[in-house]
């Protein structure tokens, strides 16, 4: 059974977070598809609150503390990367955007994308595709084509139909999932493996 390593970054600040429960039900979604059509499923939440300081101690040093370097490293391996963020003036925030400028920009080339966004009114919805998709199409990343924005309305509505955020959730998902299936452009070769120089001198010497 193949596997599947999606990366959520949750770029919420508060405790609880309405970013952080869109991230979650996408991620959820996600992988209850993908465990449908038959891959194993591995999901690491990132709540880049909690990296605050390392990152704006990356940018001053040059040096990614280790619990960040973890994170980048994770991000780099994995297959799709589920990204929400609120949003603050029309746009994302501040802390997504600087998590976002340490990664190597070639590091995401190829990689699945579901976007995902939370404002406290409906007008903040276009940041899905005037600022988030113009960043993610400059790293060159496979995005789902239906992001979701969440505003206060949609937590508990009942509401029926299309619109509804779970219906949202599902298809965005499902558009995601999708660019999961087969092989994955955006798939970080297996770093090489050091044998023992006994083991390499016996490969080179040849059976007797």
């Amino acid at each position: 059974m193949e596997t599947r390593r999606i990366t959520v970054l949750s770029a919420g600040l508060g405790v609880p977070s309405s970013s952080r429960l869109l991230a979650d039900q996408l991620a959820a979604a996600a992988r209850r598809q993908l465990m449908a059509g038959g891959y194993q499923v591995d999901v690491d939440v990132v709540e880049l609150r909690d990296l605050a300081v390392d990152i704006a101690n990356n940018f001053v040093t040059g040096y990614a503390a280790p619990r960040l370097a973890e994170v980048i490293a994770a991000v780099e391996a994995s297959d799709g990367i589920i990204a929400v963020t609120p949003v603050f003036s029309a746009s994302y925030s501040g802390l997504f955007k600087s998590f976002i400028d340490v990664l190597d920009p070639k590091s995401l080339d190829g990689k699945a994308v579901l976007l995902g966004a939370t404002g406290g009114t409906d007008r903040h919805q276009m940041v899905l595709d005037y600022a988030m998709r113009p960043l993610f199409s400059y790293l060159r990343t496979r995005m789902a084509a239906t992001g979701v924005f969440a505003g206060p309305q949609d937590w508990g509505s009942a509401e029926e139909g299309g619109g509804s955020l779970g219906d949202r959730i599902e298809r965005a998902a499902g558009e995601f999932t999708r660019l999961l299936e087969g092989p994955q452009p955006g798939r970080q070769p297996a770093p090489l493996e050091s044998l023992p120089f006994e083991q390499l001198l016996a490969g080179i010497a040849g059976p007797r």
